[in-house]
Order: structure tokens, then sequence, then C-alpha cells
């Protein structure tokens, strides 16, 4: 897919944070934001993936970038996300290099040497300075060579104004767009999720057309949120590459018990989830309870499942394991189920086609008097039972509360015991006559002024 975001370096300026493993890189990041975005963690190494957002500085706004740490490993996951910084580096605006005052490694003397190049458009930034007397200790660094030094605390904000106004004096009077690119509201916003190694990060990289998230058999490679944009048709899409989320009883650490909180608050964030399923595997509890939380927030949810080209090729299969999922699973008894393979793109056409229909059902809008017209013809079809051959119910009034989540307000005469099953029945109509048939939506009852015993 074509990435469509127009993050190119003569419109926004990328400001890059880098530095050796555990300098406090997500800490300045938060800090600089004035949010908590990146996950912050004493283990070093916990900002694998570049995470980025779009902040305000004077009338510019910027791309502000933190990395993942970089070190002298020569193999596994650790090269391959200290590569990434490195070329990020090479790539931006404006880099912060970040030092520890209170220690300087081998490490980073090393890195030092691997930046020296691009000295022009660095910003030494010695973090945990958290007070004037401290700053003496600054002068020790000048001796590497570089021009524009500041001292700062990230954990106390000590200094962040004064590492802005170097920013900006760094950037000098090139111009930039001062705007964000492209408002959410205008664009689907798709949050990939599902257990460890389903291949979500393979999936975003492939939509995007980039390598932003980090593609590594190692469960829990993926930490922070990942974001990019691509563009499909004439639709635009935000997506986020979530961590894997394994049950509670298995998460062991710190890092990914705020990695799986940041997924599930993915959850909030979108508008549409791809809940990826490995096709060999298939689901499990965990997968159920992921669609659950989905389902209860009203969110439009595709079930994908993924590395389809390992499935053997027998009759029936796909239907064989649609049923199966219906079966175990009735709460995602609309959601679409898609075969794909990541790695090799497969049936990407059909899986985003389905996106635009889902999020269309999700906005769409039933008109009031169209809604009570047809729970008039639905109601004398099939009237709704009565409670112990005594109370009668009736419902009065429908009319639809709100979009995304999709909601429904039904009016009756009596709302204590009124039959589940005849809700279901109205919901089963809803669906079928409205075309919401592949969105969860809420029903909820509501009792008139006149009570039941007026009937």
């Amino acid at each position: 897919m074509k990435d469509s975001a127009d993050l190119s370096r003569e419109n926004y300026p990328v400001v890059v944070i880098a530095g050796r493993p555990n300098v406090g890189k997500s800490t300045l990041f938060n800090r600089i934001l004035g949010k908590r975005k990146s996950i912050t963690d004493p283990t070093p190494g916990v900002t694998r993936d570049a995470v980025s957002e779009f902040y305000e500085l004077g009338n510019i706004m910027i791309k502000l970038m933190d990395t993942g740490g970089v070190n002298t490993s020569e193999t596994g996951l650790e090269k391959i996300v200290s590569d990434r910084s490195l070329n990020l580096i090479k790539k931006a605006d404006i880099v912060l290099f970040l030092l520890d005052a209170k220690e300087l490694l081998p490490e980073d003397e090393i890195f030092i040497e691997k930046v020296r190049k691009y000295q022009d458009k660095i910003i030494l930034v010695i973090n945990k300075v958290d007070t004037p007397e401290k700053e003496n200790t600054v002068w020790n660094y000048y001796s590497f060579g570089f021009d524009r030094i500041v001292p700062v605390s990230s954990a106390h904000g000590y200094n962040i104004d004064l590492l802005e106004e170097k920013i900006e004096e760094l950037l000098g009077k090139r111009e930039y767009k001062n705007e964000i690119p492209e408002e959410e509201s205008k664009v689907i916003r798709l949050a990939i999720m599902g257990k460890p190694n389903t291949g979500k990060s393979t999936l975003a990289n492939k939509l995007t057309g980039t390598e932003q998230s980090i593609v590594s058999d190692i469960p829990g490679t993926t930490r922070d949120i990942v974001e990019g944009e691509f563009v499909y048709g004439n639709t635009k899409f935000k997506i986020m590459d979530t961590a894997g989320i394994r049950r509670k009883n298995k998460v062991s650490e710190n890092v990914e018990y705020y990695s799986v909180n940041r997924a599930i608050k993915a959850i909030d964030d979108c508008d549409l989830v791809f809940m990826l399923i490995d096709a060999e595997e298939g689901l499990s509890d965990q997968d159920k309870k992921i669609a659950n939380q989905v389902v209860k927030k009203g969110k439009g949810i595709i079930i994908v499942l993924n590395k389809w080209d390992k499935v053997k090729n027998v009759p029936n299969v796909i239907a064989a394991m649609e049923d199966r999922i219906r079966f175990l699973f009735p709460v995602l008894d609309f959601a679409p189920i898609i075969p794909v393979s990541a790695l090799n793109d497969t049936k990407f056409d059909e899986l985003l086609k389905m996106a635009i229909k889902v999020n269309r059902q999700l906005e769409t809008q039933v008109s009031t008097p169209n809604i009570n017209k047809a729970v008039k013809e639905w109601v004398d079809d099939y009237p709704p039972p009565s409670l112990h051959g005594k109370v009668r119910f009736k419902i009065r009034y429908m009319t639809q509360a709100g979009v995304k989540p999709c909601q429904f307000l039904v009016f009756v005469n009596r709302r204590k015991d009124f039959p589940a099953s005849y809700i279901k029945y109205i919901k089963n109509k809803i669906r079928k006559k409205f075309g919401l048939v592949f969105i969860p939506f809420e029903i909820i009852i509501k009792e008139t002024e006149k009570t039941w015993k007026e009937n």
C-alpha cells in the first residue's frame, strides 16, 4: 500500500531523540509533548520501535520521534533496534543526542563517533541535571566538540524551555506548514490487535509500505503503539500496531504490563480493529477477551486469519473455520472473517474493502420515522410476548441514539422483565433492514412515563 502521510522534510521538520539505552529518551519525549505517549521504565531497552507525534513549537509544527537505544550489539533484536535508530538520525532535521550527566559509558563514546558527521544538526542534551549547581558538570562535555549543549532534567522539566529555544534557533528561517496533516475525523482509525506472533507488525508494515514496526519471532517485540498512515482508493487510514496481548498470568514484567494496557487503550482510540488470528493455531480464549472489549465499546472488528498461505488447501477449509469461530464465539456472530497472508500481500484488497464497508455501517444514521415505521411492521408480524399471560409488553417508540458507537433507544411500557429474546428479534431485523450486518450495536431499553399498569 502507498504510504500517504505528508511527512516530507520540506513541510514538517523531524526532530529525533537518540542515545544509548536508559538515558531518559522516552521521558524527554513525553516531557516535550506534555503527555505520556512512550513507555518509560528503568529497564534498559524498553523502546524498540520509533514512536512519533506532531506538536507545535512556536509557529512551527514538528514531528518529534522517540527512538530505541543505540548500542554496540552486532546481532539479534538489539542490533535491529540500533540500526533503525541510526537510520532515523541520518534522515532527521535535528537530533537531540542524550547523555546521562551521572555517568558516561564507553557505549556513549562509541555512539558519539558514529554521529559526529551529523554534528551540524545535533543538540547535545545532558540529562538528569535537575539544579543550577549541577550545570557545572556540563563543561566537561564540551571536549567532545559539539557546539550546542543543553543541560536538562527530563523527569522534572528543568531547562526544557531552553532546549526548545535551541531547536527553534537551529531550524532557522526555513518555512514549514503550520498545521497537523489531515484531521483524524476524516480518516479511518485502525488498530491491529491480537496475541503475540500473529503477524501484526508484518501486516502494519505491508499496509503502510514502510518498516516502522520491527518484525521478529521474539514474542513481545512491539511495546509502544507504532503509528502510520496509508491510502487505499480514496480512503485514508491511520493505523496503530499494538503489542501482543497475553493472559494476565503470563505477563511477567512491568514493561509488558504497560504495553498491554496501551494496546487495550487503543480500542478507545480507533474506529475499527483488525483482530489477527494465526490461521494454523485458530482462536483462543484470549482472543475472545479482546473481542469482548471491542464489542463492548461498539467498535468495528474484522477477524483476520493471517498466515493463510500455511493452511492446507483442503475443500471447504474456510467454511469449516468460520463455522468453528461462530460456534465458539457467538459474540462475534456479526464480524467479517477474512483470510490473508501478510507476508505475501494476499487478499489485502478484500480486507481493506471490507474495512471501508464496516466503517460506513458504523457511521450509518437511521431516521426516527423510518425506524418506527419498520418497528410497527415487525411488531404486527410478531407481537411481544406477555408476562405470565397477564402483562402485555409494548414497544411505544424507537430512535437511534448515536453512531460510533452505534446505539438505539427503545421505549417500552415496562422495562422490568422485558424479554431479551424479543430485543434480539428486533436487533436482527435492524441488521437486515438497515444494512448493519457487520457491526456491533446496542439497544438500550427505556421505560415511558406511562406505566405498564395502565394497560
